[in-house]
């Protein structure tokens, strides 16, 4: 008895170990082609570049002709790219999971818009920094960091307007959602009135077609400020990985776990808020990575947080960086907007998924 008890706990090791082998081999593969898709992306443009000069220009080697296009010009949009594409997925995957609900994303959640509505705010009615369209049809904002705190605020205001309703009502997760795709529509009419009452034709059409979503928008300095918040809401979660497992298991579960489990919902909101907002201040809305991401990566993956959440980071980079590439080339030279790529795909996976079921 004893010796089949022993053979079968041995077999359960064996099987989770594969499993776990399995997992972490998906994330290596995952990021194999994240990197490939990164040299990809740098290559990609106008004046293709080979791969032997992208390295030595990276390093700061090779012509100066070189070295000014992949350092000015698409590295920084390859950087965008990847830590847009990490936050935006795993503020989803975050948000799936206190929720309990597939469908929580920022954009279903409203998050974007009321982000959005934060950044029309500032900059037609407050005056945040001047929108000059130049002759290349670029948008420059001269002050983005204004724009950032009211479309930090918003976003916030709107998460916490949405777990405050939860909690007074007593919200289904299907209600959250519906009351984010209400709150969603407000904020997109108040940022239709704003643009409708504005007197400023110009600055009008600039914020429209700075909402498109680009990710050529973003400066080395922009680029730091996500770097820095993003990774320490990927850390944070990391650093709570067992609490949202836990939380899986449903709330009475967690709570007899020792998990703070208003705390942990509160700050994972929160913290998703914030990667919303610097994201869609700096680069415009970009639909539908912090939705369809998550789900990919759990096909994959499996749900435990220990790997599901790297692994939808280093998703959501490839996927905005296929996306915006894919942006740069289809129509050569004009570039598409990249939330318009990534809503193109989307939608059919988005499809997909509910067809088969979430």
């Amino acid at each position: 008895m004893n010796i089949k008890k022993n053979r079968g706990v041995l077999f359960q090791d064996n099987v989770y170990e594969h499993h776990i082998i399995r997992k972490k081999f998906i994330i290596i593969v995952l990021l194999a082609v994240t990197i490939v898709a990164f040299f990809w992306a740098i290559n990609a443009g106008a004046m293709p570049i080979k791969p032997k000069k992208v390295i030595l220009a990276i390093l700061g080697l090779g012509d100066n002709k070189s070295i000014s296009i992949i350092r000015n010009i698409r590295m920084p949009r390859v950087v965008s790219g990847i830590l847009a594409g990490a936050g935006l997925s795993i503020a989803g995957c975050i948000m799936q999971n206190n929720l309990k609900n597939p469908l929580a994303s920022p954009s279903t959640l409203g998050i974007s818009n009321a982000a959005a509505f934060g950044a029309n705010v500032a900059i037609i009615l407050l005056g945040a920094g001047t929108i000059v369209s130049t002759g290349l049809g670029e948008i420059q904002i001269f002050n983005p960091y204004i724009v950032t705190i009211c479309a930090m605020s918003f976003s916030i205001g709107s998460t916490l307007l949405i777990i405050s309703l939860s909690k007074i009502g007593r919200f289904s997760t299907q209600s959250i959602i519906l009351a984010g795709v209400a709150l969603s529509s407000l904020f997109s009419a108040g940022t239709m009135i704003i643009q409708y009452f504005s007197g400023d034709t110009t600055k009008v059409a600039a914020v429209i077609f700075w909402t498109f979503g680009d990710l050529g928008r973003a400066s080395w300095n922009e680029i730091i400020i996500m770097g820095i918040l993003i990774a320490i809401s990927i850390i944070y979660f990391i650093y709570h990985r067992w609490d949202y497992n836990a939380l899986d298991s449903g709330d009475d579960t967690a709570k007899s776990l020792g998990v703070n489990v208003e705390r942990i919902r509160l700050c994972g909101m929160f913290m998703a808020s914030v990667i919303t907002a610097v994201t869609v201040s700096f680069l415009g809305i970009i639909g539908f990575i912090g939705l369809i991401c998550p789900q990919i990566t759990k096909r994959l993956i499996g749900s435990d947080n220990r790997y599901l959440i790297p692994a939808s980071a280093i998703m959501g980079s490839f996927i905005l960086l296929i996306s915006d590439t894919l942006a740069r080339v289809l129509l050569s030279p004009q570039t598409l907007p990249v939330g318009a790529v990534t809503s193109f795909l989307g939608a059919p996976l988005f499809l997909y998924f509910l067809i088969k079921g979430m």
